[in-house]
């Protein structure tokens, strides 16, 4: 079950040759019902983004496995496993990461001091210089990076073969700040020649979605955390300064 939800994440940007192995179906196949645990962590260590969030998840809450499916949802949807991390740990995590984030890493250090998680949208406002490239007028490809690299929610509208209308809240910017607009609708992919990752939608149902795809079917709960952490990772990159 990590496995296969650790998958569902990671693929949608993998398929799309952004991160992980070069070659999309090892991560399919890794991550597929009766796949040997050591494949799934030799891909898993690929995916330099995720993987030091999902070990920090792990050893702060005394979890051997950092692909066990409660950290595993905590880094892509949220949960309470994050509440207990110190910011001081997640940027120990984070220290060595290749990208600057937000133009430097004072003002990287200012958004973990103010409410930063070990949670994707942290890493995707705030590791990835994104933020720093709008504040600067550089509008794309930034925008369009942040809004579809974030693991965003939906109302399922309508299914149509592959492909579903979902409405959702997109993400903004008023030229400081991220924000997040009124819904409108938007179209995704749950399956694509015999990949896919949730059955049987329907109109009505909640979903995650990473770039394209259609991830999972959200519980409430789960729906919860993913706007609670978003939100919290939304504050905590606004508050940092505006670089000169």
């Amino acid at each position: 079950m990590s496995g296969r939800l650790f998958a569902r994440y990671a693929y949608p940007p993998n398929e799309l040759g952004y991160c992980g192995p070069p070659d999309p179906k090892a991560l399919v196949d890794a991550g597929a019902p009766g796949a040997r645990a050591e494949d799934l962590v030799s891909v898993a260590r690929r995916f330099s983004g995720a993987w030091p969030y999902l070990e920090l998840i792990a050893s702060s809450n005394g979890i051997a496995d950092p692909l066990d499916v409660r950290v595993v949802e905590a880094y892509w949807v949220g949960s309470d496993l994050l509440e207990g991390i110190p910011a001081t740990s997640l940027l120990d995590a984070i220290g060595n990461h290749p990208d600057s984030g937000l133009g430097g890493g004072s003002q990287l250090r200012e958004a973990a001091m103010a409410g930063g998680v070990a949670h994707h949208s942290f890493h995707v406002f705030a590791v990835y210089p994104w933020l720093a490239l709008l504040r600067s007028g550089k509008r794309e490809p930034a925008m369009t990076v942040l809004e579809r690299c974030r693991i965003r929610w939906g109302r399922v509208e309508a299914v149509e073969g592959a492909n579903v209308s979902v409405r959702s809240r997109p993400l903004g910017f008023d030229g400081r700040d991220l924000i997040l607009l009124d819904e409108r609708s938007e179209q995704a992919c749950w399956s694509v020649d015999g990949v896919g990752f949730v059955e049987r939608l329907v109109p009505g149902d909640s979903v995650s979605l990473h770039w394209g795809w259609v991830c999972d079917r959200l519980e409430p709960d789960a729906l919860a955390h993913l706007e609670h952490f978003t939100a919290r990772s939304l504050h905590a990159v606004n508050t940092t300064a505006v670089a000169s």
